[in-house]
């Protein structure tokens, strides 16, 4: 039997198999260290720096290892770029007799039942959704997996799929008509049989969760867990400990409700009026809000004027509603499903309204046709380190961005890791040649009015000299509408906005374009891969520390104050460090890359925590002088005329 780093050294299994692999010696260190991890059961965190191909790194071993692994990543994009690209060719190479499966959360999934009663209700006013939905009972009878992401004729973000697909509330289980062909409990079969599964950091915190409260797990088990993407954990570990409720819960149950009364209990006219009451009160607070987009603490919502009056009519008609649906419970499945989800939604609004638990935070979020209601823990390290414990396993945290400086305490501290195997294995392309870190003079400090103004001036030239091909990256959508509208008249660049079309959509653009501008906020930090010359520039318009009107990060400072630590130094900065590395990974993806950084805070060389972040960044050349990056543009161009040249030659 090979080893991992026999597989991947050079004449190895995969670079007779994969025709552009690449034998890489921080990869076989990885390797190495995952492959000692996993028979020693071992908790190993390995920060891998952009190019070592930690894909890879982890799969070879976790595919030779004999074991039952499920590996996590960050989002569902990934998720599917690791399952049906990566693991397919590592599988072929090694030739091993292992099965896989592909595990999402439900909501990925076509529910067939749910797509029946969307059909019954008859509501379908706007003519996309008549056209959406007869592609989707077309598609319906077709696939196999039922996984929404197949059908690219309809976006993943349209307003259908939640009417068609469940949630653990909606979802009848076992009593479903439809339960022998659900797609979620097929995909759920085949995980469990399966010796690898690859799942997402939200569906494994669901399933984490759901253990907590003392219900069946959705995940089998397994000798080994390796979290991809592990800086993301913390974050959406502390959205699945706490709990919450939208508007959109609300609406969901209205309609649920009228059309159950329509199928198993048409008479029961008292079902349809009260969940006709419900849907106005929750539209009413709506209204209240105004078409606000903010978030904030719990008294700063109550200071809404009737704020407080229109959520008691709201809790008043869900109770109402949830007792005529008790009532009638018995005469049906969906009425019965709904009743549970009342009870179930009333207990959980009266938690964050009348009776939060000590260590959490209450809070809000406005969006322009919805709201949502939270409470938060402010620390997931118990919880998670005891989850750990309780497994017995080997887990492996990997990413390209989890050390501060030379240290993983943050990552830990967060996560309650205390025994573990540390590994930071640095990028093994050229940043002092391949890229350029350029810092302008003279720019006010971040809170200074006119600040985004002038870090769009200082842009402009660079812009100019990098011939377009330039991500602009902003840490509010404040200042990238600032900045949209300065360059709408600045450049004659094809300038591409986040927002106005989905992410995949305008990296297609911008990649065709071979001379766009795109701006973006937090979606376009991170998990966005763009290669060759149409990036080759980045810039970023402030160091990215995380708002101070916050209300969940306000509360976990206080609460470190409390405690007698220094949030700034022990949160704030190491949160902000690992941010802008990932934001300043999207520059260089690749060996022929070439590229300028721009970053344009004063902070990073006019404070002394600025030394902080420029030794947690790659080793790149740094300069303040715009004329060195006019000399480097040129050069790139120089030399890319040249490779183009003997490329044409031979």
């Amino acid at each position: 039997m090979f080893t991992a780093c026999e597989v991947l050294q050079q004449g190895g299994l995969l670079a007779r198999q994969i025709d552009y692999f690449s034998p890489r010696e921080s990869q076989q260190i990885m390797a190495t260290a995952v492959e000692q991890a996993l028979q020693r059961q071992q908790v190993l965190i390995c920060e891998a720096g952009t190019g070592t191909g930690k894909t890879y790194a982890y799969l070879v071993p976790a595919l030779l290892s004999g074991k039952k692994i499920i590996i996590s990543t960050g989002t569902r994009n990934l998720q599917d770029q690791l399952y049906h690209r990566d693991l397919p060719m590592v599988k072929d190479a090694l030739g091993v007799p292992v099965t896989t499966a592909l595990l999402k959360g439900r909501a990925n999934y076509l529910c067939l039942h749910r797509t029946d009663n969307y059909r019954l209700q008859g509501r379908l006013k706007e003519r996309r959704h008549v056209d959406q939905l007869a592609m989707v009972r077309d598609w319906s009878g077709r696939t196999v997996s039922g996984d929404i992401a197949e059908l690219t004729g309809i976006p993943e973000d349209a307003s259908i799929w939640p009417q068609l697909t469940s949630t653990v509330e909606n979802c009848l289980g076992q009593e479903c008509p439809e339960y022998s062909e659900c797609f979620v409990m097929k995909a759920r079969r085949k995980a469990q049989e399966a010796d690898l599964v690859v799942v997402n950091h939200h569906l494994f915190f669901a399933d984490m969760a759901l253990r907590e409260e003392g219900f069946g797990e959705v995940l089998p088990g397994a000798n080994a867990f390796i979290m991809d993407e592990a800086h993301q954990l913390p974050e959406v570990a502390s959205r699945f400990f706490g709990t919450s409720i939208s508007s959109r819960q609300l609406q969901e149950l209205v309609n649920d409700s009228i059309t159950a009364q329509i199928k198993e209990a048409r008479e029961e006219e008292s079902i349809r009026k009260r969940a006709e009451n419900l849907r106005k009160d929750v539209m009413d607070l709506q209204v209240l809000f105004r078409g606000k987009e903010s978030k904030g603490s719990w008294p700063e919502l109550n200071r809404i004027n009737g704020v407080k009056q229109a959520l008691q009519d709201v809790e008043d008609s869900l109770e109402l509603l949830s007792e005529v649906l008790q009532v009638n419970a018995e005469r049906g499945k969906d009425l019965e499903g709904c009743s549970r989800r009342s009870v179930d939604i009333l207990n959980t609004l009266r938690s964050i309204i009348d009776s939060p638990p000590e260590q959490h935070i209450q809070w809000y979020e406005l969006r322009r046709k919805s709201f949502s209601f939270y409470l938060t823990p402010l620390n997931i390290a118990e919880p998670f380190s005891r989850y750990m414990e309780s497994t017995n396993c080997s887990w492996i945290f990997t990413s390209a961005t989890l050390a501060v400086g030379e240290s993983f305490q943050f990552f830990k501290d967060r996560l309650g890791l205390e025994e573990v195997v540390e590994q930071r294995l640095d990028s093994p392309f050229d940043f002092e040649k391949q890229s350029l870190l350029y810092h302008p003079k003279d720019l006010p400090e971040p809170n200074t009015t006119g600040y985004t103004q002038a870090v769009v001036a200082a842009a402009i030239p660079v812009i100019g000299a990098s011939g377009g091909r330039c991500f602009f990256l902003f840490t509010s959508y404040r200042a990238l509408n600032q900045a949209r509208d300065i360059l709408e008249e600045e450049i004659d660049y094809p300038l591409l906005v986040q927002g106005t079309a989905p992410r995949d959509e305008l990296l297609e653009q911008f990649r065709s374009a071979g001379d766009a501008v795109l701006l973006g906020t937090s979606s376009f930090w991170e998990g966005v891969d763009v290669r060759g010359e149409a990036l080759s520039c980045v810039i970023i318009d402030k160091l990215p520390f995380a708002p101070p009107d916050d209300p969940v990060l306000q509360a976990r400072l206080d609460a470190m104050k409390r405690n007698g630590a220094n949030p700034f130094m022990d949160y704030q900065l190491p949160q902000a460090v690992i941010l802008l590395k990932q934001g300043v990974g999207r520059l260089i993806r690749d060996v022929q890359d070439r590229g300028v950084m721009v970053l344009c805070d004063p902070r990073l060389t006019g404070k002394p925590y600025g030394k902080i972040f420029l030794r947690s960044l790659p080793m790149m050349r740094r300069s303040r002088d715009l004329q060195e990056v006019n000399a480097f543009f040129s050069s790139a161009d120089s030399e890319l005329n040249e490779a183009y040249d003997e490329a044409a030659e031979s």
